[in-house]
């Protein structure tokens, strides 16, 4: 396969890179500028509509007004497109949503197979336990720009699935607590850590009827991201023009 990695240059687009080019791909670097990584020819961003031409498939793991800028020229090419980045605005996602009526788009917020794992349990474990309270915490390295992460948030979008019951209201999401501030039983703690290089931890917690149940997914590398991204390319690749998700590849 002949892969388009867009974000080349950063933290997770570097291991894509290494990833991909581990299993045999021709893979071909973009970023905002022009550079090398693991032995990867990087090219700047402004060649991205010539570098698509041929390629079964483009992943992308920039920044939000990057991506969204990008998801057109993708869409233009017709090139299956696997989104990673996250901290994307509702303009930024309608833009996406947008792509994906002339391409295939996958979006996720995190490609670990043990996160859609961690899904699953926290809707069954929220539905068993509707009384319980909730709060969720999430550590990522000093570098990460979104907060809460995507992945937060997708976690909390689980927990709103499994709690609500159509006409009741999601439960509000406290960011952090000062002063003096008695907890409602209405709303779901959010409490984010950002420190040296942690690659990203998620912990949710549910607590009542005097127990406590905790539910956490930690990752030790990036190349688990890379390798669940580079999963996502090779099976999107030659997929009709729609929206997915990366549980569909699982």
């Amino acid at each position: 396969m002949r892969l388009v990695v867009i974000g080349a240059t950063g933290r997770t687009g570097g291991e894509i890179v290494a990833e991909a080019g581990g299993r045999g791909h021709d893979v071909v670097g973009v970023a905002t500028s022009s550079d090398t990584v693991e032995d990867v020819r990087v090219y700047p961003n402004t060649e991205l509509p010539e570098l698509l031409g041929g390629a079964d498939a483009a992943i992308d793991f920039s920044a939000p007004a990057a991506t969204s800028e990008y998801a057109e020229t993708v869409a233009e090419a017709g090139v299956p497109y696997v989104v990673g980045t996250t901290g994307f605005e509702d303009s930024g996602l309608e833009r996406l949503r947008e792509a994906s009526e002339r391409t295939a788009v996958l979006k996720a917020s995190n490609f670990a197979r043990g996160v859609q794992a961690l899904l699953a349990v926290v809707e069954a474990g929220v539905e068993a336990l509707p009384d319980y309270d909730v709060e969720l915490t999430e550590t990522h390295h000093n570098g990460k720009r979104d907060a809460p992460s995507g992945t937060a948030n997708t976690i909390l979008d689980a927990v709103d699935e499994a709690r609500g019951d159509g006409d009741e209201s999601p439960l509000d999401r406290t960011h952090g607590r000062e002063g003096e501030h008695p907890r409602d039983a209405s709303e779901v703690g959010v409490h984010v850590r950002r420190a040296g290089n942690v690659r990203g931890e998620h912990e949710l917690l549910l607590a009542g009827n005097d127990e406590v149940l905790t539910l956490t997914h930690r990752a030790e590398s990036r190349r688990v991201f890379a390798a669940g991204a580079v999963d996502a390319a090779e099976w999107l690749a030659g997929k009709e023009p729609g929206w997915y998700e990366f549980g569909d590849v699982l």
